[in-house]
């Protein structure tokens, strides 16, 4: 079985995660991470020791952080995306991360094998460089499990 990987990345306005412009979304954080993980659908989501993933390295840049988890569905993910409080805050994210043209992607994965760093950097890439497909997408343009094998 199949489920929704995603994978957002954000370079911060501040020099680190503790940077006072950073106060007010690291405030919601534990909220929202919360949320997602009573939500219909949710599975898995990258995480460190203290609950968070601001301090996993994604590349070279100290300002770049990831947020990656999985769900059953796309419409789970979906769903706690656009239609719960983590709407409000990602609608609020130009006050604390800087314009980035490819941030986030989505793919399927196996429902026993939770996605890494290597992978995340490969789908974005992959999305990058050849757009919307199967491997690597949006939600702007999805692809359904059924799409991987045509």
């Amino acid at each position: 079985m199949l489920y929704i990987a995603q994978v957002n990345i954000a370079r911060m306005k501040g020099s680190s995660i503790n940077d006072p412009i950073m106060a007010d979304f690291v405030a919601q954080l534990d909220e929202v991470n919360q949320l997602a993980e009573r939500s219909n659908g949710f599975v898995w989501r990258l995480k460190e020791e203290g609950g968070n993933a601001t301090e996993i390295v994604f590349n070279e840049d100290p300002r770049i952080i990831i947020n990656m988890s999985v769900w059953e569905t796309l419409a789970d993910l979906e769903a706690f995306t656009y239609r719960t409080m983590h709407a409000k805050v990602m609608a609020m994210r130009k006050n604390w991360f800087e314009k980035m043209d490819h941030y986030q992607c989505l793919w399927y994965v196996d429902k026993d094998t939770p996605p890494t760093v290597a992978d995340a950097k490969y789908r974005l890439n992959h999305l990058q460089v050849n757009g919307p497909s199967p491997v690597a997408f949006t939600f702007r343009k999805t692809f359904s499990v059924d799409d991987l094998n045509s």
